[in-house]
């Protein structure tokens, strides 16, 4: 029986996968696996037993990946699941930015015991009026789930649309409209469009990539959108940037200390994947991703560790799950710890992820408890799991 620990509300439409196999364990102590949506787990300790835990969502700054991969312990997050709710919110981001209707909305607040309000109205309109996407140059940073589907929606709406992803994967860019411009570099985007979205993930090489240096290539006037992480954007060069009236307006769901009061951004609260359909989803793809690991060992969707997909464990022998570190000759030496026991290895894989890589290995007989703590017991070694 596998225990199973929440450390926010879960989605029901995901719990519900769960097969008479999973029970749910009240205390992290006795659990294998924990779904997590934002709960910050930076100065919780694990328990030795704990093998993976599942972000139903695609951000993972609130998890420790790097202290989980020492400890043998596997965590997945789903990208893609919520992709629709975040590329509509990007959408509407984009008519705010391109139109004062917060503005108006928080004038109209502000008279609306005024008896004249309806002569008001008509009087002061003009005072938050805006322009249309319609034609404008929509730059788009990021090709990927939500860059992509945003892509596409703009051409529709009559955007003449660009878009820069040096690493953008075969099948999304055979899901991208023709009349998208692929463009090589971010700096022909901020020399070009009217309106730029960021859809990259948050790492140390696109911490800040709006700086600066970007901001002065771009068009005056123009607008900014950030529905993907904070971080992303230095705050310090978008003042500026503001203050200058090189960007207009700056629409975030990632609003900051800095940010969420500064004139001409429109602060979201992250709102991106709260809708109830990303909120399935995620839970559904979590729950399915941490299954598919405690009982076929397979990693799918892993931030910590490399994807390792043996399919479905059906061996007499069952199967070895090997996490450990990415080092010279360690398939070697754990396929010789098991033909030392005479036993035949009827498939493999090795798969590796910067310092990590995890190992499968499918036996035709069962192995002894010896061979396990032998695999154990080698240098660079993080957890052995002995499935079937």
């Amino acid at each position: 029986m596998y225990q199973i620990h929440y450390l926010n509300k879960i989605s029901p439409k995901g719990t519900a996968l769960w097969t008479e196999n999973y029970e749910t364990a009240q205390s992290m102590e006795d659990a294998q696996a924990v779904l997590v949506r934002s709960a910050a787990m930076h100065e919780m300790s694990f328990p030795e037993g704990l093998l993976a835990v599942a972000r139903a969502g695609a951000g993972v700054n609130n998890i420790p990946l790097d202290r989980c991969a020492e400890e043998g312990i596997v965590v997945f997050n789903t990208p893609g699941a919520n992709a629709n709710g975040v590329m509509e919110l990007a959408l509407c981001g984009m008519l705010l930015g391109c139109r004062d209707v917060v503005g108006g909305i928080q004038w109209v607040q502000s008279v609306k015991d005024n008896p004249d309000v309806a002569k008001l109205v008509e009087k002061e309109k003009s005072r938050f009026a805006g322009h249309e996407i319609l034609g404008k140059k929509l730059g788009i940073i990021g090709l990927g789930a939500i860059g992509g589907p945003l892509a596409n929606a703009a051409v529709k709406l009559g955007m003449e649309v660009y878009g820069c992803d040096p690493y953008i994967s075969i099948d999304a860019a055979w899901h991208l409209d023709s009349r998208i411009h692929p463009v090589k570099t971010r700096e022909e985007i901020y020399a070009t469009c009217d309106i730029i979205s960021i859809h990259v993930p948050l790492m140390k090489d696109t911490e800040k990539m709006i700086d600066t240096a970007a901001f002065i290539q771009m068009k005056p006037g123009m607008i900014l959108l950030n529905f993907a992480r904070d971080k992303l954007v230095d705050d310090d060069a978008l003042e500026m940037a503001l203050q200058r009236g090189i960007v207009s307006r700056y629409v975030t769901d990632f609003p900051n200390e800095r940010t969420a009061g500064m004139p001409g951004v429109i602060a979201i609260p992250h709102l991106g994947a709260s809708t109830e359909e990303s909120e399935d989803n995620c839970a559904r793809m979590a729950v399915k991703q941490v299954m598919n690991y405690l009982e076929n060992g397979n990693i799918i969707n892993s931030v910590n560790f490399p994807n390792c997909d043996m399919g479905i464990c059906n061996k007499a022998g069952g199967r070895i799950v090997i996490l450990h570190r990415n080092i010279p000759n360690t398939l070697s030496r754990f396929t010789g710890a098991v033909a030392a026991e005479n036993i035949n290895i009827s498939d493999l894989m090795n798969r590796s992820r910067g310092e990590y890589a995890c190992t499968i290995l499918d036996l035709d007989a069962q192995p002894s408890e010896h061979v396990i703590q032998t695999l154990s017991q080698m240098d660079g070694v993080l957890r052995v799991r002995k499935i079937g």
